[in-house]
Parts: C-alpha cells; sequence; structure tokens
C-alpha cells in the first residue's frame, strides 16, 4: 500500500471528521435538538465511514511510518480519549461531555500541525549532525540504512554532492522527504558531507 497516499487519506479524513463533529457540537451547545437528531441520522453512515478511515489510516502510519515522537502519543492519547466523551455527550445530550471531546479533537489536531512546523523548522546553529540528528534520523536512521518510510539508504547512495543539496533543500515530490530550504549554505554544506561519511 502507498504510505503517501494513506498519509493524504489521513488527512482528508481527520479534517472532515472534526468538521462533522464540530457542526455536531454546535447544535447541541445551541439547543438544536431536533436539528441535531435529523443531521445524526441523515450522517450516520457517514460518520463511520469517517471514523474507520482516520482511526484506520491513523494506525496505518503509526505501524509503518516514522518513529513516533512524544508529542504524537500525546496527540493519539487526546484523539481516544475524546472517543467515549463524544458517544455519551453527544448520545446523552450532555454539552460539557460533547464540548471537552471537540477540544480534544481540535487539540490533537493542533498539536499534529505543530509537530509538522517544527519538523520544518532548522536550528541555524546546529551542526551537520545535529541537524542531521534532528531531522534525518526519524527515516534513515543514526547510521543511515534503516529506510523506514520508503527512505533511501544513505550508505549505499550514488547521489553526488549537488544531487544530494538539491535532495536535502527541495524535498523529493510524492515522497516523506521534505525540503529543508532553511538550511544556510554552511549547514547544507556540512550536511551532505555528514551524508557522504555515512557511506561504506
Amino acid at each position: 500500500m502507498d504510505y503517501h497516499l494513506i498519509v493524504v487519506l489521513h488527512r482528508i479524513t481527520v479534517s472532515l471528521f472534526l468538521l462533522h463533529y464540530v457542526w455536531k457540537g454546535y447544535l447541541l451547545l445551541a439547543d438544536k435538538t431536533e436539528a441535531l437528531s435529523g443531521y445524526t441520522a441523515k450522517t450516520k453512515v457517514a460518520e463511520m465511514v469517517l471514523s474507520v478511515g482516520f482511526l484506520g489510516t491513523g494506525i496505518y502510519l503509526a505501524l509503518f511510518g516514522p518513529p513516533l515522537a512524544a508529542m504524537q502519543w500525546v496527540k493519539i492519547g487526546m484523539v481516544f480519549a475524546s472517543i467515549p466523551l463524544a458517544v455519551v455527550g453527544f448520545k446523552r445530550g450532555k454539552k460539557m461531555l460533547a464540548l471537552l471531546s471537540i477540544l480534544l479533537l481540535v487539540g490533537a489536531y493542533g498539536l499534529a500541525e505543530m509537530n509538522k512546523a517544527h519538523n520544518k523548522k532548522v536550528n541555524t546553529t546546529a551542526t551537520a549532525q545535529d541537524v542531521y540528528k534532528e531531522k534525518c534520523t526519524r527515516c534513515h536512521g543514526d547510521a543511515g540504512d534503516a529506510m523506514i518510510s520508503g527512505a533511501k539508504n544513505l550508505k549505499t547512495t550514488a547521489l553526488g554532492d549537488e544531487q544530494l543539496k538539491s535532495v536535502i533543500k527541495n524535498g523529493v515530490p510524492n515522497t516523506q522527504m521534505a525540503g529543508y530550504a532553511d538550511l544556510t549554505d554552511e549547514q547544507l554544506n556540512g550536511l551532505v558531507a555528514y551524508v557522504k561519511s555515512l557511506k561504506q
């Protein structure tokens, strides 16, 4: 199965599920009981599909993606905590429980976005090895040969200096390899030298 397709499907199902629950939350908090009942009845199957979609793709990404950071474990905990709260909150009309479940989902979504932003930032004073450890080890591993999430084996790469610079700076389309355009020339050259030092 294409890992990157699963990433896209996960983002879509999470976004739709969150919008769905925000709307249900609005109807519940605004005391629009009949509208909520009608909306719930009409979207029951769609909600089940979205639930299975976002949980299934999330589990797949956790199992077959890069190792999870601490913030991602917190996000997963928030999602699983929101599920029983949402079930009880919406079925029994408990506004505080429903609101808490929505806040947990929004918080989990926010943590995911913060984690993406954090992974893009580069410390401008970091050494090449520091940059490698911070940005590359999740997929390439410490030795460069982990090959997680389709990452290339850096120990056997045939790319030259300029090609490596291009990949590091611009990333690789349709892969997990993000570009780090904010690296200084010094860091980029250092990182290329460090990657080359991993070769057998």
